[in-house]
């Protein structure tokens, strides 16, 4: 668990106004000076992250956030950053002091009940005042999950009890995504199963290593006892050849779908892995609806490239190059693309006809989910780097088999 990567961990956001004790919160919880702790309101300036194992929770990010009151110079953008945490978290909690509710803490709550984020309302400070039972009966009719702690307590027994009780309301309001994970591909296989993983090796593979979403799905196939024969796309065919038995399902990566669904015998199930980390990340069947709308794009409509990750492009780069090269080959004539990267997605994503997202592996699902959201609001098509790919290929029914239901929604949308 120490190596989870944050994109698959719990994300827990801290919010509150400042000087209430978010930070020391945090350090309680984790043990350990984690955030720069004052009695000067406004201390955290940005947002403060921690990985840790929170057993028995498993693997969690806490997102520690600028209070939502600071009224300091640069307080507007400290605010609309941590705003942004909303679309991350998974489970909030919201930190106040015994007796006082403001506008700020109402609005918070507001806010999580809106998006749907299940939150804990923690009252801090408890030993400088202690809280009503009037003013704890009030919070119990915004969540019924209240904590009473304080951070900054000598008693190691009482901060000992503190973590105990979060970690137990923690647990009732779990996603089902974290209690009850979506297999990445282990309910396509058999236990005892094989799978082959064409995984090309170019300027883009890392040195020394695979990419994230490879790694998973190798990872994946062991968790549910079966076995897999990785291959470059070069090496494929005569590896195929010399399998005594017929693998239960073939992945590659998008840039070789081409050459995957060329050599694999039409009764050997296949996919890529972007296909995959879209029904595990994200939402297939809304993202094959999306690549199909790519078949109507015109001359000069506006388009946005969006990469979840920060990184230097290469003279190879799939979104900054390929992508674009694909679509200009595909539709005869030039679309007008830009592109975002990192956490700094577009608010004005109704000026663009298509999103084409990349993968989302450094993005939760909470994230992607929202992205996609947004999308649907917008009435934007949303799809990502390899549906679009194997659309563009002519090969997208072809690896949407595995999956009946994204596979009849593309059938109805490219007809349409």
């Amino acid at each position: 668990m120490l190596d989870t990567p944050k994109s698959l961990r719990l994300q827990i956001g801290i919010f509150g106004r400042t000087n209430v004790g978010k930070s020391s919160f945090l350090n309680m919880i984790a043990g350990q000076d984690v955030a720069m702790t004052s009695t000067v309101p406004g201390t955290t300036t940005d947002v403060v992250e921690k990985s840790m194992e929170l057993l028995p929770v498993g693997p969690v990010n806490f997102l520690d956030t600028a209070g939502f009151d600071d009224v300091s110079t640069l307080s507007a953008q400290r605010i609309e950053r941590s705003r942004k945490i909303f679309d991350r978290a998974d489970i909030a909690v919201i930190i106040c002091e015994a007796g006082i509710w403001t506008k700020f803490e109402e609005e918070l709550s507001e806010i999580m009940k809106e998006k749907k984020i299940p939150f804990v309302i923690a009252v801090n400070k408890i030993d400088n005042v202690a809280p009503t039972e009037t003013f704890i009966g009030n919070l119990k009719k915004k969540s019924p999950r209240i904590l009473l702690c304080s951070s900054i307590d000598g008693d190691m027994e009482l901060r000992d009890k503190y973590i105990i009780d979060f970690k137990n309301l923690i647990l009732e309001i779990l996603p089902t995504d974290f209690s009850t994970p979506m297999p990445l591909l282990g309910d396509l296989i058999s236990p005892g199963g094989l799978t082959v993983m064409i995984i090309p090796i170019d300027s883009e593979a890392p040195k020394g290593r695979i990419i994230l979403p490879q790694v998973q799905a190798i990872r994946d196939v062991l968790d549910f006892d079966a076995g897999s024969v990785v291959v470059k796309e070069t090496e494929y065919p005569a590896i195929l050849d010399k399998l005594k038995v017929k693998p239960d399902l073939v992945i590659c990566d998008s840039q070789v779908v081409d050459h995957m669904v060329k050599h694999t015998p039409e009764d050997i199930p296949c996919t890529t892995f972007s296909i995959l980390f879209s029904r595990f990340k994200g939402d297939l069947v809304e993202e094959v609806k999306g690549a199909a709308a790519i078949a109507n794009l015109k001359n000069e409509d506006k388009i946005i490239i969006a990469e979840s990750c920060s990184h230097h492009p290469n003279q190879d780069d799939i979104g900054r190059v390929k992508i674009p090269r694909w679509l200009n080959n595909y539709l005869k004539h030039s679309p007008n693309i830009s592109h975002s990267a990192g956490r700094d997605y577009p608010e004005n994503i109704n000026d663009y006809k298509v999103i084409i997202h990349c993968g989302a592996c450094m993005l939760t699902r909470n994230e992607k989910l929202v992205r996609i959201e947004k999308a649907k609001q917008a009435e934007v098509p949303i799809t990502n780097y390899g549906i679009a790919i194997s659309m563009m290929q002519g090969v997208l029914e072809r690896v949407l088999t595995p999956f009946p239901e994204a596979l009849a929604a593309f059938k109805e949308s490219i007809g349409d």
